[in-house]
Parts: C-alpha cells; structure tokens; sequence
C-alpha cells in the first residue's frame, strides 16, 4: 500500500468511517513492514484512537502483529495457562501492581504466561521491574516457556526482537499515547492463552475490548478500568483500592457482562493514590516490591497486589468469587510464598541463574 492509498484510509477513518477487520488488517501489515512514512503511521493511530476503536478493527490489528511480527510457543501445563498484563497508557502512574499480582497467582499454582513492555510513560513498567530483579528479559523464547512450565511464571518482553521480530519495538518505543496498538499488541502474547485478566487505559473500552477478545478465541477473560480517586477523573488499568472498578467478564459461552468492584465489597477502606505512585528509580521500585511479597510493604501496595491477584484466581475459577480470590492472596502474601516465587523465577528464566540470583540478593539486603 503507498502513502497516497493510506492517506485515503486515514481521510475515511478522520470522517468517521469504520474500517472492516480486512481492512484495519492491510492497514497494520503496512505500518509494521514500514511501508508508508511514519508520519502517516502516527497519522492513522491517531485518528483511529480519536474516533474509538470498533473490536474488528483492534481484532484486525491484533491479527497484523501476530502473524506478522510475533514469535509463538507451546507451553505444557496442567493447567491452562493466563497472562494479566496492561495496555498501559493510563491516566495515573502506579507501581507494577500486575507484576506482583502475578506472582502471587503463580505461588497460587496458576501458570503465568506474561506479555509485557518496557515503561513507555512511567518511571517502570514490566520489564523494567523485572529486570531490576534478576529476571533475564533478553533470553530466548524456549527459556521463557520452561520458566512457565516449572516455576509456573515467565515473561515475554514485548520490545525485544526475539518476541517481536520486525517492527513492534519499533513503533512503541515512538507514541506516547494510548492506541489501537497497545490494545492490539498486549493481546499479540506468544503463549496465545485463552484465559486473562486485562487492564485497559479508559473505561470507554471495557466492554469492547472484551467483545475483541471473544473475537480472538479467549474462553474467560475479564477486563478493567480502575479509578484513582479525585476530582479529576484519573484511572489505571488494574482494578482500584482506591475507588471504583469498572469490569466486563467473558463467560465461556461467549457472555459479555458488565460490573463494578468497590474497595469496600471487600472489606477495605479507599486507599490514597499517592500510596500507590511509584518511586523514583527502578532499584527503589525493586526494593518495594522484594518488602511487598515478605508482607513487609505498605498496606494500600499489598491491598492493590492482592486485589488484583484474585482476579486471576476467579478467572482461573480457582476461587468462587473476587472476595475469595482476596483471601487467598493475603495468606499467600502473609506467608512470604510470594518472595520464595520470586527466587523460583529468578533461577529459571535465566541463562546465568547464579547471576540473577546475585542480583535478587542484592536488591532483598
């Protein structure tokens, strides 16, 4: 497709106009093979975010990075495997909430097949936090699914050319706002699991990111905004302490149905944002997250971590309900489990385990 082609595209979708999966689809080959000028690539995500996203154009998109631009993998779990990761690009910047949630969940025994990214827009985001860890985010694919497979957790790196080949890194590393591409490429995770817990940027897309994600084959998934509190109508995409949370569930039977979780329908008192901010440096946010899973955090982190981890237990139908989900998350965090889940990580997504675990020791003195 040229320029003058995909200017045209992008003149319908400024009217307007919605775009067919087809289209949305030859649209996104031609942004990710880098075929039109990026000006015209910032062009049309722009326009599409401005006119609000149908699920057959982020379906089409999704499809574009998948074929064109992801590495697959098979992963061997008793269970069905479920990632947790973000769209990123919310209002207000917290700690990676989904990074301990996630390990909580696996101390649980649910196997974490994670996506994630480099921060974009906060001081630091999954693979960041990672990272800074001990976990080895530039190891190859099959590392990453034997650390599923036996410590129950791994990490894909979105940015990294061995998950995204061609062009995703790219792209991302440039915009600074949230768009088509951030739904469409958290979706695009090499392990394809069919069980998630995904947060989104705005309320506005709750439910139809939850119609792409029937779309795209998912069984269960469940999709949330939170609120941060205030006046100024800030939100996150992990579920809230702090206010309201904002969710559509997808059934297996192909059921969409909207809800809201409030802090107290689980016995919690409304946290204060700024308790959740993050800190200014990486290794600062390592140290955090190391006190968190020994239950020597603050409590608005521990209360966010735990509420986000019983998401994925309900999803997974581990638990019966959110509030269950909630208790079995405190007594895992209340046992320290989630720090020896850390180390289990460590030491197998690693390709020098002796060396992330140095890292991790250096971090937890």
């Amino acid at each position: 497709m040229d320029d003058k082609q995909f200017g045209q595209i992008i003149m319908n979708v400024i009217r307007g106009d919605n775009l067919s999966r087809n289209e949305t689809y030859e649209a996104f080959c031609s942004v990710l093979k880098n075929e039109v000028t990026e000006m015209q690539q910032g062009a049309f995500l722009a326009a599409l975010c401005t006119k609000g996203e149908t699920e057959e154009e982020v379906a089409g998109a999704w499809q574009a990075i998948y074929e064109l631009d992801t590495e697959k993998v098979r992963i061997n779990t008793p269970q069905p495997v479920v990632d947790n990761c973000g769209t990123g690009m919310d209002t207000f910047k917290t700690f990676n909430i989904s990074t301990g949630a996630s390990l909580i969940a696996s101390a649980g025994g649910i196997p974490m097949a994670r996506h994630g990214a480099r921060a974009l827009t906060s001081a630091c985001g999954t693979v960041d936090i990672a990272e800074a860890l001990g976990v080895d985010v530039e190891c190859d694919m099959a590392t990453v699914a034997k650390s599923i497979e036996e410590a129950h957790i791994g990490l894909f790196n979105g940015m990294s050319p061995k998950t995204h080949p061609n062009a995703l890194g790219r792209i991302l590393s440039k915009i600074s706002f949230g768009s088509t591409l951030n739904i469409a490429a958290s979706l695009a995770n090499p392990a394809m699991p069919k069980i998630a817990v995904r947060g989104v940027y705005s309320r506005d897309i709750v439910v139809s990111v939850a119609k792409v994600m029937r779309e795209l084959g998912y069984l269960r998934a469940l999709i949330v905004n939170g609120e941060i509190g205030g006046s100024r109508g800030l939100s996150i995409d992990e579920a809230s302490v702090c206010g309201p949370t904002y969710c559509a569930e997808l059934t297996k039977d192909g059921e969409i149905t909207e809800f809201k979780i409030e802090p107290s329908g689980i016995g919690l008192s409304k946290a204060d944002p700024q308790d959740l901010a993050p800190l200014a440096t990486k290794e600062q946010e390592a140290k955090a997250m190391v006190d968190l899973l020994r239950d020597k955090g603050s409590q608005a982190r521990s209360n966010a971590v735990a509420l986000n981890a019983a998401l994925v237990f309900y999803i997974s139908r581990v638990s019966s309900s959110i509030e269950e989900g909630f208790e079995k998350a405190r007594q895992i965090l209340e046992s320290g489990l989630g720090y020896e889940q850390l180390r289990r990580w460590v030491m197998t997504q690693n390709r020098d385990p002796e060396l992330g675990l140095r890292k991790l020791e250096q971090v937890s003195a």
